[in-house]
């Protein structure tokens, strides 16, 4: 027997050959592949020799593998396969991964292994466990449980038998397998042996044997028998507990450096220009408070286009959040190691975070849109001396609200020049080509000639500066429209035909009787300025140039019915005041009764006397008359008029009406109520009182019996009760000296006193108004013209 096992790939256990190449030991480099894709063996090969190595002899072990069960069918003897290798384990284990079948080779050129047991025909092979033997022995193929079997898959190779030579120490012949075992033996041909053929071109049957355990021969016991088998440790667990230590490592080093670096700001960082690179928080954020205090408050240039203007950031809003900014750079987040990445390779430039009042800063930009902008141009047409001229159309711009506040939010603490804006088109409402398409369809054929109208059996011509005069252009829906002006059309036609026209007659009250009476109106007839003007537009662009127009009838303004559903019916308030024996003055008091006679002042309307006199001149009927001016008597346009707005006042205080102006004259005057009368001096005194009833108010005055008297007309409403003070803080009259050029002189007057006036409103017995009214009088004193006596 031997004492080294011969690998499957018939090599001896111990050499490793290189790749390609031959084993110290002698083995023979693999074969080139044949055309079959079989390892073929040569006749010229050496045999195999068997070099035995003193190793322990391997007992099988406790773990029991598949048993090695016999195939029905018999196959040739099995030789190791390429890529499977027979090795010992200790002295006797063998591997086998797979099986080949070699070619049948010629005896008398590929020597056999002396005695090598046959393998039983047709048997499968089941990997058991080996143990180490006790002591070197020769390995016994034909020894039934003897070891077991260790198969290991391996990628088959091509192989080619190498040979294998003699040992050099102890060499055995490989004894005869055990019984019930079939020899291994070379095939038969001719006289020649060789090894069993898997390859149709060798002519010989393939044998084959599944895996299962290789018989031992016998063997003396040895002392190694009676150690432990050998226990393959697994090395996946340390592998895998090495990698975990190496990953615990590394998180522990990354959370340490996360947090050792947590409220460092990352160096090389700087913020809008200020550098806070390698600091803390703290710090950083008061380097950006300091660093960027100038910024925050200054003004901004912005610029859009070609304009310019100034930004007060302040004042819309906007503040730097220098926490915000920082807490960006800083702190822990173990779930973005992009962090601790920056801390190690340092940060750059860094936006600032801007706080901004969404509210404030819309006005802010609002105002600032207004005065960065153009407006676009629309295409028009205007006409010049008869001629149509047309103006371009041109696009305007407008801020774009979205990308000035991205601009400005963005840049107001990193631009060091002036920030630009962007802008948006504004597209003009009437495009050139709209401009143009009204040029020739309107203009031009409206200024080609004079155009007839023919109304009322009559014709009149209208002139192309007439025309043109009354045309102008209104943009609708992108388009121009011509538009001409019917009443200058209408005025031209009547300055040709003065008699075409009838004027109508308003209804109106007639008060020659005593008492109001409605007169009716009558109608008249006109031309309807939008049937002209649409007619002369339509006859422009025909070849007759010629439009035809009726005549329609005018309503008076004044109607019968509406006069009638105003109730004026009875008086609801008259007064009278005792004339002066001053002809001039009764002359203007006089004209101004007869001027507001008629006056209707309707519900809610407000009456005023300076605008129901007129202008008080010479061309209306007033003279010159005693009047008091700046607290001097001197004569004036209209004086007297105090009178008639006196009476009229209290005509209204006594009807209830709301007294909404009136200032009492500064001397009182006997012909008066104390403290319930009112001056005027257009336009800087006035006497108004409004209306405040559901029914008409119709205002008649008249002088008779040496007096004024003042009547309105209406609709009883209001129950007025009324209440005079006694006079109170009474001025005796003194002398004083007047030197100016216009001065009068009068005697002693009137003394000056205080009184008081109250006016109480009701309505159906329910008081709507308690009035108070307090005036005081100066007294009236005698004037000499001169200076003042000396001493």
């Amino acid at each position: 027997m031997t004492e080294a096992g011969v690998g499957a790939n018939g090599r001896s256990q111990g050499s490793e050959p290189e790749p390609g190449g031959t084993a110290a030991d002698g083995a023979v480099q693999p074969a080139e592949p044949t055309g079959t894709g079989e390892p073929q063996a040569t006749a010229d090969e050496p045999a195999a020799q068997v070099t035995p190595e003193p190793e322990p002899a391997v007992e099988s072990t406790p773990e029991a593998e598949p048993a090695v069960e016999s195939a029905p069918e018999a196959e040739p003897a099995v030789v190791p396969a390429p890529g499977v290798e027979v090795s010992a384990v200790g002295s006797t284990s063998i591997d086998l991964d797979a099986t080949a079948v070699l070619p049948v080779q010629d005896t008398a050129s590929t020597p056999v292994p002396p005695a090598v047991a046959a393998q039983p025909a047709a048997a499968d092979v089941t990997p058991t466990a080996m143990a180490p033997a006790v002591a070197p022995a020769a390995v016994d193929l034909t020894a039934t449980p003897a070891t077991a079997v260790d198969l290991t898959a391996v990628t088959p190779t091509a192989l080619t038998p190498a040979a294998v030579e003699p040992a050099a120490a102890n060499p055995a012949a490989v004894e005869p397998a055990a019984a019930n075992t079939a020899a291994v033996e070379p095939a038969a041909d001719g006289g020649s042996a060789h090894w069993p053929a898997t390859v149709a071109g060798d002519q010989a049957a393939a044998v084959r044997v599944a895996p299962g355990p290789v018989p031992v021969a016998d063997r003396e016991p040895s002392p190694l028998d009676d150690f432990e088998p050998e226990t393959r440790t697994r090395r996946w667990p340390r592998v895998l507990a090495i990698v975990g230590g190496v990953l615990v490592l590394l998180a522990g080093g990354y959370v340490g450096a996360s947090y050792a670096l947590g409220d460092r700001v990352p160096h090389g960082t700087t913020v809008a220009g200020v550098a806070i690179g390698g600091m803390t928080s703290s710090r950083a954020e008061e380097a950006l408070t300091t660093g960027l205090a100038g910024k925050v408050t200054a003004p901004l240039t912005v610029v859009a286009k070609d304009q310019q203007a100034s930004f007060d950031p302040v004042g819309a809003g906007m503040k730097l959040d220098a926490v915000a900014t920082v807490s960006r750079l800083v702190g822990v987040d173990l779930r973005d190691p992009a962090r601790l990445w920056r801390q190690v390779v340092g940060g750059g430039a860094v936006a600032p975070v801007t706080v901004v009042d969404d509210t404030t800063f819309g006005t802010a930009l609002s105002a600032l849109s207004d005065t960065l902008h153009q407006d676009a141009v629309d295409g028009t047409i205007v006409f010049v001396d008869g001629t149509p001229h047309l103006t371009d159309a041109e696009d305007g711009w407008a801020l774009d609200q979205t990308g000035s506040t991205q601009t400005l939010t963005s840049g107001w603490l990193t631009t060091s020049g002036p920030l630009t804006l962007p802008t948006s088109v504004v597209a003009p409402q009437i495009s050139q080509q709209a401009a143009e398409t009204a040029m020739t369809s309107q203009a031009t054929p409206l200024a080609a000639g004079a155009i007839k109208v023919e109304v009322g059996g009559s014709s009149a011509l209208l002139s192309v500066a007439t025309l043109t005069g009354a045309a102008t252009f209104t943009a609708t829906d992108g388009a121009l429209t011509l538009v001409l002006d019917g009443a200058k059309l209408r005025d031209a036609i009547v300055a040709q035909l003065p008699t075409l026209l009838t004027p109508s007659a308003d209804a109106h009250f007639d008060l020659s009787s005593g008492s109001p009476v409605v007169v009716a109106g009558t109608p008249g007839t006109t031309i309807d300025p939008a049937a002209l003007s649409a007619a002369v537009v339509a006859a422009s662009t025909t070849p007759e140039r010629k439009a035809t127009v009726s005549l329609v009838a005018t309503d008076p303004a004044q109607s019968t019915a509406a006069l009638e559903a105003l109730g004026v019916k009875e008086v609801v308030g008259e007064f009278a005041t005792p004339l002066t024996s001053e002809p001039k003055r009764t002359k203007n008091i006089a004209n101004g009764a007869a001027i507001i006679t008629g006056t209707l002042i309707r519900p809610g309307e407000t009456f005023s006397l300076a605008d129901a006199l007129g202008p008080v001149d010479a061309a209306h009927g007033y003279v010159q008359a005693g009047a008091i001016v700046d607290g001097q008597h001197t004569d004036a346009w209209g004086g007297g008029l105090s009178q008639v707005s006196t009476t009229t006042y209290n005509a209204a205080f006594f009807a209830g009406f709301e007294l909404v102006e009136h200032k009492p004259h500064s001397e009182y005057f006997t012909r008066y109520p104390e403290g319930r009368e009112a001056t005027i001096f257009a336009p800087q005194l006035d006497m108004k009182w409004k209306n405040n009833t559901p029914y008409g108010a119709l205002v008649q005055g008249w002088v008779a019996d040496n007096s004024l008297h003042v009547r309105i007309w209406g609709t009883k409403y209001w129950t007025v009760d009324t209440t005079t003070s006694p006079r109170r803080n009474v001025v005796p009259p003194t002398t004083v000296y007047n030197t100016s050029p216009g001065c009068e002189a009068s005697g002693a007057g009137n003394p000056g006193f205080a009184v008081t006036v109250t006016r109480t409103t009701s309505l159906n017995g329910v008081v709507a108004n308690n009035e108070t009214w307090n005036w005081t009088y100066k007294p009236q004193n005698k004037t000499v013209c001169g200076p003042a006596p000396a001493g």
